[in-house]
This record gives structure tokens, sequence and C-alpha cells, in this order.
């Protein structure tokens, strides 16, 4: 079993999405460990995404994923992280496979309604920053 970190961000909070994000994630046999809604202060999403810091789009990511509230998620499964990256699609939605939900959902290349966890290391590092070990159950 891996686990992996699942963000529905403010884009898809704000459209009704949490549930259709959920339904795919169950349909694809990816179980929810942990779940809740939290809205990041600009500080915590500096935090969260301190490792592109010195990229061009450190500010815009940072200032829209602190704009509106945010469902964080646990997901475990067998190969949970790329079962998940699989089904989210392409970073850029135009690049995105038909049926995953950046394909079906996604408005522009940050407003792409989800996130998740690209590697173990990171996936570590992204639950602990949201979850403890009493929040997450399995």
């Amino acid at each position: 079993m891996e686990r992996t970190l699942s963000i529905v961000k403010p884009d898809g909070v704000a459209r009704g999405l949490i549930g259709e994000v959920v339904k795919r994630l169950e349909a694809n046999d990816l179980k929810i460990a942990a779940m809740k809604m939290i809205h990041m202060t600009r500080s915590q999403a500096e935090g969260f995404y301190a490792v592109h810091k010195e990229r061009p789009f450190f500010g815009s990511l940072t200032e829209f994923m602190s704009s509106g509230p945010c469902v964080v998620m646990v997901l475990e499964g067998e190969n949970a992280i790329a079962r998940y990256r699989e089904l989210m699609g392409a970073t850029n939605y135009k690049e995105a496979d038909p049926g995953t939900i950046r394909a079906d959902f996604a408005t522009d290349i940050e407003k792409n309604v989800v996130h998740g966890s690209d590697a173990p290391e990171t996936a570590a590092f992204e639950m602990g920053y949201f979850f403890n070990s009493f929040e997450i159950v399995g």
C-alpha cells in the first residue's frame, strides 16, 4: 500500500467539484485515509510550495492556493501516487488525456482543480504538512 496527498484546489471547491473528485477516486480504488477542508494563508501556501520558490509562477500559485478553501486528502492504495497522477491528467490541462480530472474540469494551467504528490518523498512531506498521524486512518 502506498499513500499520497490530494488537494481539491480553490477553483474545484468553488465550482462544486469536491464530490466529483471523490467519486473518481473511489471508483479507481483509491481509499481516502484522511480528509479536511482548509483555507491556507499566503504564508502557509508559500511553505507548502517552497520547492518552487525560485520559479516564475511561485507568486501567482501561492496567491491562488490561498484565495479560497481547499480540500486536502490522504489517499491510499496500490501504486497510489502513479494511479492518482494518471487520474488527474497532465498539469497543463490542454495536454491531459480525455476523461482525466484536469481534461474534464480545468480552466487554465493553475486553475486545474487538483494537486497530487509526484514521488514518495514529496508525498511524505506533503501529507505531514497538513495531517498528523492521529488524523490518518487505515
